[in-house]
């Protein structure tokens, strides 16, 4: 299983793990919604967290070499359908970076409520531009909604990748944690958080939210 779930007083812990980089792609795609699934129904705030040194790499770039161009759009509409659902979420998601979020990755922070980052050697960003990919309408909207504006530029054009604390200034990451402290500062955080869920809090999100979840909506 590339992502996993566990509940421990109504915090929903979802972990992704594939063994590698945690590249997103069918299965992992797959699995995150059935455990966003078990969250919303069982939980009241969820933590998403990666394995050791990486958070995410982003979309399976070799699977993605493969497939023919309908399948690649269809790829990335799952997974902008995917970063719509967190940044909607009517509970509170925090965001346990565990290392390296690149691509696909930094979209899953953008889409967090909260971001916890580990210290450390690790690249966190948009690299589209280098790799010759034009940016999703859903990843240009997370990036203008979340990022310093004074960052914008050189994060979502010239493709800079940020160091953890880096990130914290971009605006992809809230708050920089050792490493070993990482899971457990973003639990303390959804407990928290948790308290808050309900109605009013999820139309909150919602209208503070609702430019950004309208433009990305028809294009997922």
């Amino acid at each position: 299983m590339s992502a996993s779930v566990e509940i421990t007083n109504d915090i929903a812990v979802i972990t992704m793990d594939d063994g590698k980089a945690n590249a997103i792609n069918p299965a992992m795609l797959e699995a995150l919604n059935a455990c966003f699934d078990q969250a919303e129904a069982e939980a009241k705030a969820v933590v998403l967290v990666g394995r050791d040194n990486r958070f995410s790499g982003g979309f399976d770039l070799k699977l993605m070499m493969s497939l023919p161009g309908e399948e690649v759009a269809a790829l990335v509409k799952a997974g902008g359908r995917l970063a719509l659902r967190i940044h909607a979420f009517p509970m509170p998601v925090v965001a346990a970076c565990t290392g390296h979020a690149v691509a696909m990755g930094c979209f899953l922070l953008l889409a967090s409520d909260r971001r916890i980052g580990a210290q450390g050697a690790f690249k966190i960003g948009a690299n589209e531009t280098a790799i010759n990919m034009v940016l999703p309408v859903f990843a240009l909207e997370l990036l203008k909604a979340r990022l310093d504006p004074r960052y914008l530029t050189d994060a979502a054009i010239n493709a800079h990748l940020y160091d953890p604390d880096g990130a914290v200034a971009a605006g992809y990451l809230d708050q920089v944690v050792a490493p070993e402290a990482v899971l457990s500062t973003a639990v303390q955080a959804a407990t928290e958080l948790g308290a808050l869920t309900g109605p009013a809090y999820h139309s909150n999100k919602k209208l503070i939210r609702a430019h950004t979840l309208a433009t990305i909506e028809p294009s997922v």
